[in-house]
C-alpha cells in the first residue's frame, strides 16, 4: 500500500466533482496538500468559472465607495465640535471684555474683536459669526448689572469653498459677566 503518491502532483488534473458518484477518484493525498497550502497555480477547469482576481476590484470600489463618505463624515462632525468650542470660547472673552471697558461704545467694539480673535485661532472666518449682547438692567456699565454677550456661527460645510450660502449647521454660544463695582 503507498502512502504517497510517486508523483505529486497527479499525472492529470482534478477531477471536477458534478455529482456524489465521482467522488471514488479522489486525487492523491501530496496533490490536495498542495492545492491547499497554495503551492502549485491549480489549473484552470471548466467547472471553476472565470472569477479570479476580481475579489481585489470590487473589495477596492467598496472600500472607495463606502469609506469616502465616511471620512467627510467624520471631517464635518470634527469641523461642527470646532465650531462649538470656537463660539464658546469667543462668547466668554467677548463677555469679559465688555464689561472690562470704560463707555458703551468702546465695549461693544472690544467685545467684536474678541470675538473676532477667537474665532480666528480656530481657524473660522469672523464674518460667519454673528454677536448680541443684552443688558440687565438696561444699563451696561452700571455696577452690578449683567452682560450676556451671545455668539452665533454658521459651520461652513469642508471642502466646499464655492458654496457659500451651504453650512453643516449653526452653532451658538452665552456667556454672562457681572459689571464689578471698581474696574
Amino acid at each position: 500500500m503507498l502512502l504517497f503518491s510517486p508523483n505529486p502532483l497527479g499525472s492529470n488534473p482534478l477531477p471536477c466533482f458534478k455529482s456524489p458518484s465521482r467522488y471514488n477518484a479522489l486525487p492523491p493525498f501530496r496533490t490536495r496538500l498542495a492545492e491547499a497550502l497554495c503551492r502549485e497555480p491549480r489549473k484552470m477547469q471548466p467547472c471553476l468559472g472565470h472569477e479570479q482576481g476580481s475579489a481585489v476590484v470590487e473589495f477596492t470600489f467598496l472600500a472607495l465607495l463606502l469609506m469616502v463618505p465616511l471620512v467627510y463624515f467624520v471631517i464635518t462632525v470634527g469641523q461642527i465640535q470646532g465650531g462649538s468650542f470656537a463660539v464658546v470660547g469667543a462668547a466668554d472673552q467677548a463677555a469679559k471684555v465688555y464689561v472690562a471697558q470704560a463707555d458703551a461704545s468702546t465695549a461693544e467694539a472690544a467685545a467684536e474683536q474678541a470675538v473676532a480673535l477667537g474665532l480666528s485661532d480656530f481657524g473660522l472666518q469672523a464674518d460667519r459669526a454673528r454677536m448680541s449682547t443684552i443688558c440687565n438692567p438696561a444699563d451696561c456699565q452700571a455696577a452690578g448689572s449683567t452682560v450676556t454677550v451671545t455668539v452665533s456661527l454658521n459651520v461652513p460645510l469642508p471642502f466646499i469653498p464655492f458654496a457659500e450660502g451651504l453650512s453643516a449647521t449653526e452653532v451658538e454660544a452665552s456667556s454672562t459677566q457681572l459689571v464689578g463695582r471698581y474696574r
